[in-house]
């Protein structure tokens, strides 16, 4: 799994290469320098930390003051960072900072819009793994800074049963029954049901959570009804920010949105440099 240093290097050496052509024939080695990096939307931050880890990659003694926090919502025109470092390796940094601090902030501001539909309910809004491979710890780091949760990280910390499973099972009460024998009786089992049949059969073999994959909404309302609260209701597919609030209303206790971290689009920042 990489590491957030690991993806830094990665992104600094995808950009860098052998050496940045443009700045080292024009900045002498040891010329200071200052920046300023500047939201130029209304934005909920994510990412501070590792923006300033970006700059130390490359020159370590860096002055990274930040003037709000991850989760801060600011308005457009505020300033976000000042960096002193040398000049150098603030040109050479500025666009793998403003990519990662623009995509995680990115996240976080559109979690934070889809958590205010539901403000007043007691819906949990969940992501999935649909995320920027090796990017995924950082990705779900800024929908839980916009207000919303995890779900699993990765198919090693939660067990959910979909519908492949199920096929190559035969059946619910098979795979549910099978994967009890083998994990920790502190790890709870999800169970996928996209009909009542599926919808029964998970309560028949105690799943803890069922996600009710692609219903519509009366159906969703009947479900929750069957379930009665002897097993948490998920909601998964076709969700839009547009639907979340009618979801919410039909009682179900989780919804998971894939969008949370796939669609999000990166927010506008810029980087202002000066020498010093």
């Amino acid at each position: 799994m990489h590491t957030i240093d690991d993806l830094i290097q990665l992104a600094l050496q995808e950009d860098i290469g052998p050496g940045d052509i443009t700045t080292d024939n024009l900045v002498a080695p040891h010329t200071q320098g200052k920046g300023v990096i500047v939201a130029k939307q209304d934005l909920v931050v994510a990412g501070l930390q590792v923006a300033e880890k970006v700059f130390t990659a490359l020159a370590p003694r860096i002055d990274f003051e930040a003037l709000c926090a991850d989760g801060d919502q600011l308005l457009a025109g505020s300033t976000v960072v000042e960096i002193e470092a040398g000049l150098g390796a603030l040109l050479k940094g500025e666009r793998t900072a403003l990519n990662f601090l623009q995509r995680l902030s990115g996240i976080a501001t559109q979690a934070r819009a889809f958590v205010g539909e539901v403000a007043g309910t007691s819906v949990r809004l969940v992501d999935t793994r649909k995320t920027t491979p090796g990017w995924r710890v950082l990705e779900k780091y800024a929908v839980r800074i916009g207000g919303a949760h995890n779900h699993r990280m990765g198919l090693y910390d939660g067990v959910l049963i979909k519908d492949n499973h199920i096929a190559v099972s035969g059946g619910i009460a098979n795979a549910v029954k099978t994967v009890r024998q083998q994990i920790s009786h502190l790890v709870k089992v999800e169970v996928e049901a996209a009909t009542f049949e599926e919808v029964k059969a998970a309560m028949a073999a105690d799943a803890d959570v069922i996600m009710l994959d692609n219903m519509d909404l009366e159906q969703i309302r009947r479900a929750v009804r069957m379930i009665d609260k002897k097993a948490l209701v998920e909601v998964s597919g076709n969700v839009t920010r547009q639907r979340l609030k009618t979801l919410a209303q039909t009682g179900v206790d989780l919804i998971s949105i894939g969008a949370l971290t796939h669609s999000a689009v990166a927010v506008d920042m810029s980087m202002r440099i000066e020498m010093i």
